[in-house]
Parts: structure tokens; C-alpha cells; sequence
């Protein structure tokens, strides 16, 4: 047996050994069976090799052969998606899903033939109400007036835009044809916190800047909000609103770094670092350490920023701690003039795996939670929300918009459209098809007057397509849903509506002390503006 389980194990490099031999007494008949040779004889080298090496046990006792479990391993997202995977199968995005996408993106027909894949009658499946009078809906450029009170320079924004994602983690191709999609369909795109690169500016599509914990763009030496610096750049026409980073969905409560290694002279350029240096994003920012100096924050950029919308990003963790900041736009009476909700299923370039399974909120409860808080502290009328993650169907704008959002943002579908396959290879440098990416041979095969196309044809397919739900359901604006017009089944026989499940809150409620069943007033009493810190009553 232990003979046998040898021969299994090594009969492949001893074949090399054998083939090696045949083509060399070949070789004096034909010179042709040199070519034999060599490449036998190089694997049987790599064998031998395999064999000596003590990195890889399976390589020692699989030579040779155990290369082709690397191999495969290679291709195992790819192998999966094309071959394996079911068309609903959430991987993290399903088959359909992309192809709804695909489809949008270069102007094919998106229909579906022959009736729903989904099994309507299992738990967990949604759907929206309709009406017996649709209305017909001619123009769905929808848009929503984005500055509360104390903004002098409100944005009319598209409600479906391009969500963070900065450049360098994504190519200069890929942000150049964003943006200049963007441009052509008449729909914002957010920096991400890397700051605003040539390739933004040279796209000249509306922008929101993102201001991270590293403020990229706008920081002195040490790495220190500057002032100067940021309101000399949020002076330019081209940025219509200014995004705080608090958190985000993939990774919340986790800084990043970009090695020195990968920091171009462009890359440096855009995020105002050094070269040379690894830039470091810290988990949390330097400007402020309380709800009420985080709301001072918001004034000065605003103030900066000549009146333009400010307000911030996270994704809901303590939901205490949300509180707290709703404490301190009471009490400072400053508003953000928007919030956006980021859920835990959003997606990065990389995040470690516990944070990316098992950290942050997702965006139905995240989104709900902020909406009432808002709500409940009498705020909700001053300040819009937007809602990112996984939102690429018009379907998804649709739930999001009923359950509170006034606007929805997508960062992967937007990646699709311009020609991103699902490798998940973003954290590797080798994308593919050149989208995330620095490796100027691999960008090189994203065409951007093409890719730039398919965004805009996305972006307006999606909405297109919003306006036929929107009409079905007997409404004339998909800011119109609200959660009774979505039913969800919650087991295989029964269901319930969106108001049972996600009701809008009254008015005000936290505000007169009135008792609720989520939980929302113990947290309001344990809440307090100048201190992130739980306060016991």
C-alpha cells in the first residue's frame, strides 16, 4: 500500500523523468523532439525543486502535480462564476444581478423571459405594491435639493450617483471614465477619501469631496486638517458637496494604509503625501473627539466651503453614539445638511475578513435607525439621507427610498459598468480588465470613451426603470414610496408589510419623552452632545 500511495504521489515528476529520456534519444532522429526535452526537462527541474523547497508541504509530496492546485486555486473565482454558480447565488453580487448591469451598460435588452427565477413563495422574498392606476411617467431625471437651511449653495443632485471610490485604488482610467460619464448623464461622483486627482478634474463632472481621517487633499505636513488648503480646492465649481468620512460600510472603525511601494507621483499629487512614505489613513480623525466638535467641524467647512452642502458618511455602529450627534445638532444648532448611511455589505479594495463578515450594520436596519433618530429629534426636515450599498437595481433604489433615503449611491455597480468582472482581485494589483488597478499595461485595456458610454447608459437604464416602478405603483416620484408599499415573506406561508416591520416613527418623539418598542428612548436618555461615552440615568 505505502508503494502504491508513492506511485501516486510522485508517478507524475517520475514521468518527466521517463518523457525527458525518450525525446533526448529522439532528438538524434529529429531535432524537432528537442522542444520535448526542454519542457520535460524543466519540469522535471521543477520537480526536483518541489521536492528540496520547505515552503509547501503539498508541493514536497505532490511534485509537479501539486502546481496544478495553485492553478486552479487561480481561477477559482472565475471557474465559479462561469461554470458553478446559480443565477441568484449572492457571491457577493449574483449572476443576475451583473448582467443587469452588463445589460444597461452597453444598451442591450434587459428583459427577462419566461417568468422569475426567484422561489416567490420562500421567506425572505419582496415585493412593491402596484396600483390598478399607473401613472405614466415622462421624464425620470429625478432629483432632489440637497443643503439645509444654513447652505447657501444647495446641489440639485441626481438620486442614483457614482459612490466613493478613490482614485488609486481605482485606475486613472476607470475614475476618468467615471467622471466623465458622470458629465455626460448629469450625476455626481464621489472622490472617496484619496483626494481629487487630475483625472477628476480632467473628466469635469460634479463632484463630492470626501474628507477622510488623513484629509488627502487638505492637510499640512504633519497630516493635519489645513484650512487654507481645503478651501482654495472646495472653491472650484466642479465640487458641489463636501462628504466627512466617519466610517464606512467594508471596514468601520478601521484605518488603512497604501505602501510607499504603490504611491505614485500622481497618487502623492492627488493626496497632497510625500513620496517615499506610507500613507496612512488613521481609524479615527485629529479635528474632532466629540458629537459637538464633530458639528463645529461642519460648520467651518461649510463656512469654507462658501455655503457648499456639508455633512458625513458612516455606517451605524453604537447606535447610542448617533445619538450623541443628534444631541449635538440640537444643541450647537447645527445641521449637516445630508447623512450618508453606509451599509455593512458595501464593498472596498480590501478589509479584513472578521470586518468585512461581522463588523457595522447592515444598511435596512442602519438606514431605518437613522431615519426615526432624525425623526424622533425633530431634525429629519433639515437634513437629506443618502444610502449606499449593494444598490444597483431599480428595485434596490426603490427599498431604499420607502425605508427613508432620499438618494442612493452605488460604487460596484458603477464598476461593472465600466467593465469590472467580479475577479476579486482588487487588493492584488492585477485586475484584469484595468479598472482596479496601477499597472499601466493592465489599465491601458480600459477604453475610456467606450467605458464612459456604458456609465452614462447605465445610470440612465436604472432610472428609466425606476420611473416604470414608480408609475406602476401609482406615483409620480420614487421620493413617493413609502414602507407600506413593500411586503416581505416572512415564512414560507406568511407575510408582513414594510410599516410593521420599518415604521416611520412620530415626529418628535424623543424630543416629549414618548415610550417606543424598538428601544429608541432608553438609547436617547443614554445619550449626551459632548462626549461619545454612554451616560447612565
Amino acid at each position: 500500500m505505502q508503494r502504491i500511495g508513492d506511485i501516486e504521489r510522485f508517478g507524475i515528476w517520475g514521468a518527466t523523468f521517463a518523457l525527458t529520456l525518450v525525446f533526448l534519444g529522439l532528438a538524434f532522429l529529429t531535432p524537432w523532439a528537442w522542444a520535448g526535452v526542454v519542457i520535460f526537462g524543466a519540469l522535471m527541474l521543477l520537480g526536483l525543486h518541489d521536492v528540496i523547497q520547505a515552503k509547501h508541504s503539498i508541493l514536497r509530496n505532490y511534485p509537479v502535480a501539486g502546481h496544478m492546485r495553485f492553478f486552479f486555486e487561480g481561477f477559482r473565482v472565475e471557474l465559479r462564476q462561469y461554470l458553478l454558480e446559480n443565477d441568484q447565488d449572492e457571491n457577493p453580487f449574483s449572476r443576475e444581478d451583473r448582467s443587469l448591469v452588463y445589460q444597461r451598460a452597453k444598451g442591450d435588452e434587459d428583459k427577462l423571459p419566461y417568468g422569475t427565477k426567484r422561489n416567490v413563495y420562500g421567506a425572505g422574498y419582496e415585493w412593491l405594491t402596484h396600483s390598478v392606476r399607473p401613472v405614466h411617467i415622462v421624464d425620470s431625471d429625478f432629483r432632489v435639493i440637497i443643503g439645509g437651511p444654513d447652505c447657501s449653495q444647495p446641489y440639485n443632485a441626481s438620486i442614483y450617483n457614482i459612490s466613493a471610490m478613490s482614485f488609486g485604488a481605482l485606475s486613472p482610467n476607470a475614475i476618468l471614465a467615471l467622471n466623465k460619464g458622470a458629465k455626460m448623464g448629469g450625476f455626481a461622483h464621489d472622490t472617496g477619501e484619496g483626494g481629487i486627482s487630475r483625472y477628476h478634474r480632467q473628466g469635469g463632472g460634479d463632484l463630492i469631496w470626501e474628507i477622510g481621517s488623513g484629509y488627502f487633499g487638505c492637510c499640512d505636513n504633519n497630516g493635519n486638517f489645513d484650512p487654507a488648503q481645503f478651501a482654495e480646492k472646495a472653491a472650484d465649481d466642479q465640487v458641489r458637496m463636501i462628504e466627512i468620512k466617519l466610517s464606512q460600510g467594508a471596514k468601520p472603525g478601521h484605518g488603512g494604509m497604501l505602501p510607499a511601494s504603490k504611491i505614485t507621483q500622481e497618487i502623492a499629487e492627488a493626496r497632497g503625501v510625500p513620496m517615499g512614505v506610507d500613507c496612512i489613513s488613521p481609524a479615527s480623525h485629529s479635528t474632532f473627539s466629540t458629537p459637538i466638535e464633530l458639528m463645529e467641524y461642519v460648520a467651518q467647512l461649510r463656512e469654507l466651503s462658501g455655503g457648499k452642502p456639508v455633512g458625513f458618511k458612516l455606517c451605524i455602529g453604537h447606535r447610542r453614539e448617533f445619538m450623541c450627534i443628534v444631541r449635538a445638532m440640537l444643541e450647537t444648532e447645527v445641521t449637516p445638511d445630508f447623512i450618508v448611511i453606509d451599509g455593512k455589505e458595501g464593498g472596498t479594495g480590501a478589509a479584513p475578513l472578521e470586518f468585512a463578515n461581522h463588523m457595522g450594520m447592515p444598511l435596512v436596519e442602519g438606514l431605518t435607525f437613522a431615519h426615526n433618530t432624525l425623526r424622533g429629534a425633530g431634525v429629519r426636515d433639515r437634513i437629506k439621507i443618502g444610502a449606499s450599498a449593494k444598490l444597483i437595481s431599480a428595485f434596490d433604489i426603490a427599498k431604499a427610498m420607502l425605508l427613508g433615503a432620499d438618494w442612493a449611491n452605488s460604487a460596484r455597480g458603477f464598476m461593472f459598468a465600466v467593465g469590472c468582472i467580479h475577479a476579486q482581485a482588487c487588493h492584488t494589483n492585477h485586475c484584469p480588465v484595468g479598472v482596479a488597478t496601477q499597472d499601466k499595461l493592465r489599465m491601458r485595456a480600459l477604453n475610456v470613451k467606450d467605458k464612459s458610454e456604458r456609465v452614462k447608459r447605465f445610470h440612465h437604464g436604472t432610472l428609466s426603470a425606476l420611473a416604470e416602478m414608480t408609475g406602476a405603483a401609482g406615483l409620480s416620484h420614487p421620493s413617493e414610496f413609502l414602507p407600506h408599499h413593500l411586503i416581505m415573506r416572512e415564512s414560507d406561508r406568511d407575510m408582513v408589510t414594510g410599516e410593521e416591520v420599518y415604521p416611520y416613527l412620530p415626529e418628535g418623539f424623543l424630543l416629549s419623552d414618548e415610550a417606543d418598542k424598538f428601544g429608541y428612548l432608553d438609547r436617547w436618555k443614554r445619550s449626551r452632545a459632548n462626549d461619545f461615552a454612554p451616560f447612565d440615568v
